[in-house]
């Protein structure tokens, strides 16, 4: 199936923002693919539709070739558009239940979540995935959310059974933690979107998770 295939592909996801990139934007994604990222989420704001449409379309290309997953952040018309995995949603959009309706059984919709309540309230309502974090300090979220750390992750894991993806501040210096702590997979943004080499900094992180035994999200 369609999305067994996706939901295994949620170990390694990288969510882009242009604005930190040192390098040409799809160069940086597809070096990170080389280096295993597995799902690219592209959260791509302030963007007119024409421009979003169009940088989506050359990420599914990409991400095909590399049998990766493409996620659009919030956009549910952009991500059909371009027959895109999934669809990733927030507090300020679509309802869940009109969401689905759109998307279909087949594709993915993750939510961002930051608390338990959140959390639950995602999984009751159907989601594929969720994101949950801050787990560590982060510039994104500076001031607006605090870290939940990774006791937290552990906690959750007892109570959802729909794969958790650990976000926030994330890197290879303490993605251990985070994937000893029970995350199914890790999403970062600066560690690869900054990186010099984005190649080797997604290649690193991949091959933590696969040297921690990263618990697998497809049974």
């Amino acid at each position: 199936m369609i999305k067994k295939a996706a939901v295994s592909n949620l170990r390694l996801m990288l969510i882009t923002d242009r604005n930190l990139r040192k390098r040409q934007f799809l160069d940086t994604i597809r070096q990170a693919l080389k280096g295993g990222v597995t799902t690219v989420q592209l959260r791509e704001k302030g963007l007119a539709t024409q421009e979003l449409y169009s940088l989506a379309c050359e990420l599914r290309k990409i991400t095909s070739d590399f049998k990766a997953n493409l996620i659009i952040n919030d956009r549910v018309d952009i991500a059909l558009a371009v027959e895109a995995d999934g669809v990733h949603l927030g507090w300020q959009s679509l309802p869940f239940p009109v969401v689905r309706r759109l998307v279909g059984s087949e594709r993915l919709i993750g939510v961002s979540t930051h608390n338990r309540q959140e959390a639950l309230q995602a999984q009751s309502c159907g989601a594929d995935y969720i994101t949950f974090g801050p787990v560590f300090d982060t510039p994104s979220k500076a001031g607006l959310l605090k870290p939940v750390g990774v006791e937290e992750i552990q906690k959750l894991k007892k109570e959802i059974n729909i794969p958790l993806v650990a976000v926030g501040g994330i890197n290879e210096r303490n993605v251990e933690a985070v994937l000893d702590g029970g995350a199914d997979g890790i999403a970062v943004i600066s560690s690869i979107m900054q990186a010099d080499k984005p190649e080797d900094a997604a290649r690193c992180l991949c091959n933590k998770i696969v040297t921690l035994k990263c618990p697998k999200i497809l049974t």
